[in-house]
């Protein structure tokens, strides 16, 4: 799974009855999501997804726009926030006035975007033009450290927010108070909520940097509010009183709780009971809420290898660990502001993508000379892995539906060095095998898919899922999946794989897809993984598995499926 960008064809874009569930202080969290990374974008995309078209983002601002500026321009009852003129505000906090803003964004329905360009300096919709432009005044620049808490509090309130907005509700006098607050308003004190249970700032700076934010940016009265749900929320906590459901009752009683303390949808909670149990499910929330490593892949198309990374890495003094699955890969838990800032991206020397969408690529195989389709490609994070695993000698033929995120590959393998492998197929797989006749050695479908298994990199995907569009995944899976084996030759090798955990999308669509194409007819075989990833990671099906909790990666599937060599009957 790749970027906060979308996936082809479809933009789907611990346990306590009492108490705090606490995490770990972030250092780096990510706004997007996850599996493989396109290597000049910001480790905040690094987590990838493939999502978000440009009209949703034209039409997120509109909303933004709107909705900030009616409170300022006579609709609303209260005067608008205080104009500055061209002085700074220097009352405000800049990373707060920064990450009311990406909230207001994301809950909009905008895209989930990074904070820096490969550059690693603010621009687009990150820079505080378009943070005082959407405020009304102008704050101070964010240094390195505003970005870092920016970073960390908007991925943790967007994480956190079911369990926020159950105490900020709680707290409230009237319910309607909390129903009809206003959106700014409403991540101020999300913000100030999330500050003092989870990073555990100060509680007297957390709430006269909120207030003031409320004051400004809004109006006095707002800035009261803010002040007496904080107060009163501390109060609380030092009684150890917080108004948190207990985990009793029937199953569906015991998912609602939960879903609240650990803050995710019910469906989901729901679905993890059933399938897994109920302590599995609360680790696997767990780990959904806490901060996110990064891999690091070395391209070796550059002649860069991971010695160099080493050395690299060592003298800009960051932090890494020696990934124990793939010889390419490093780990990295801080520092991605000063890798990106260092040009190793951007200069193509390497990229950020998980380990699990490595083990995909090995369990393809890819080897000089042979010809490979990558059918829903973009943002292309497999298609370079496998492309300088080539060496110069055979082709990538990477298909997808998103033009605009085949040209950002097309640059991207430009400063790869494997611009003379990758070619970019803009089309609607479905559509292209009807119009063309191709027979590859391997074909490799990363289908678009519900990305559960990348919800501790995703911060905003558990919210943006719905239980209704599970069956229309699969629909389209196995669409997919029966389009991209006419893409492999007798002897060739399809392996599908996707970044959830979710069973329905992996194991029962490849048995489907089996079932509906017997060897006998279509001669189409599962090809254990065993030979290609660690054993760790291999199911009694002979399929590629990586759990989140016990490896400690994204979750992914992939099957290895070989066509016989002999003609069908």
């Amino acid at each position: 799974m790749e970027g906060a960008l979308s996936r082809l064809h479809v933009s789907f874009s611990v346990a306590r009855s009492s108490g705090i569930p606490r995490q770990k202080k972030p250092v780096f969290s990510t706004s997007s999501t996850p599996d493989d990374g396109v290597s000049c974008r910001q480790a905040g995309n690094v987590a990838q997804g493939k999502a978000s078209s440009a009209h949703v983002e034209r039409s997120s601002r509109k909303k933004i726009s709107s909705t900030v500026s009616s409170h300022r321009g006579g609709i609303s009852r209260f005067p608008g926030p205080r104009q500055t003129g061209g002085n700074v505000n220097h009352e405000v906090s800049p990373h707060r006035a920064a990450a009311a803003v990406r909230l207001l964004r994301v809950e909009q329905g905008g895209a989930f975007a990074d904070l820096l360009n490969e550059k690693g300096s603010l621009s687009g919709e990150n820079s505080m033009s378009y943070v005082e432009r959407t405020l009304g005044f102008r704050t101070q620049s964010l240094d390195d450290r505003d970005i870092r808490l920016v970073t960390d509090i908007v991925g943790g309130v967007v994480r956190w927010k079911r369990f926020l907005d159950h105490l900020i509700s709680s707290l409230c006098t009237e319910d309607r108070l909390f129903r009809g607050m206003e959106p700014l308003l409403l991540q101020i004190l999300r913000i100030g909520f999330y500050e003092i249970l989870k990073l555990g700032m100060p509680v007297h700076a957390v709430v006269y940097e909120n207030v003031k934010l409320a004051k400004i940016a809004l109006r006095p009265g707002a800035g009261n509010l803010v002040n007496g749900l904080l107060r009163k929320l501390v109060l609380l906590m030092e009684r150890e009183a917080l108004p948190l459901p207990k985990i009793e009752g029937d199953d569906r009683a015991q998912a609602r709780a939960l879903a609240i303390i650990h803050s995710h949808p019910v469906w989901m909670v729901r679905r993890w009971q059933k399938s897994l149990g109920l302590e599995e499910t609360v680790k696997l929330m767990n780990w959904n809420n806490t901060e996110p490593s990064f891999s690091i892949r070395v391209n070796s198309a550059k002649g860069f290898t991971r010695d160099d990374l080493v050395m690299r890495l060592e003298s800009l003094k960051v932090p890494f660990e020696l990934s124990e699955n793939m010889d390419d890969f490093v780990r990295i838990k801080t520092g991605m502001q000063t890798i990106i800032q260092a040009d190793l991206l951007k200069e193509g020397l390497c990229s950020v993508q998980d380990e699990s969408a490595g083990m995909v690529v090995s369990l393809l195989d890819p080897q000089p000379g042979q010809t490979i389709v990558d059918c829903c490609s973009a943002p292309g994070g497999k298609a370079l892995y496998m492309a300088s695993l080539l060496r110069g000698k055979g082709s990538v033929h990477a298909i997808d539906i998103n033009k605009g995120r085949l040209r950002i590959l097309v640059e991207t393998a430009r400063s790869h060095n494997v611009d003379n492998v990758i070619k970019t197929v803009h089309a609607d797989l479905r559509e292209f095998v009807e119009n063309n006749f191709m027979e590859s050695d391997k074909v490799l479908l990363d289908a678009p898919c519900s990305g559960l298994g990348v919800l501790s990199k995703r911060a905003d995907l558990r919210w943006n899922r719905k239980l209704e569009e599970m069956d229309q995944l699969k629909r389209l899976q196995d669409e997919l999946l029966d389009a991209a084996a006419m893409l492999v030759k007798p002897g060739g090798v399809l392996v599908y794989s996707t970044c959830s955990i979710d069973p329905e999308e992996n194991e029962d669509r490849v048995n489907v897809f089996l079932n509906r194409n017997p060897v006998e007819i279509q001669e189409f075989s599962v090809d254990s993984a065993a030979k290609f990833v660690p054993s760790e990671f291999v199911t009694d099906g002979g399929f590629y598995s990586s759990n989140p909790v016990k490896h400690s990666l994204d979750g992914s599937f992939a099957a290895r499926l070989v066509r016989s060599s002999e003609p069908a009957v």
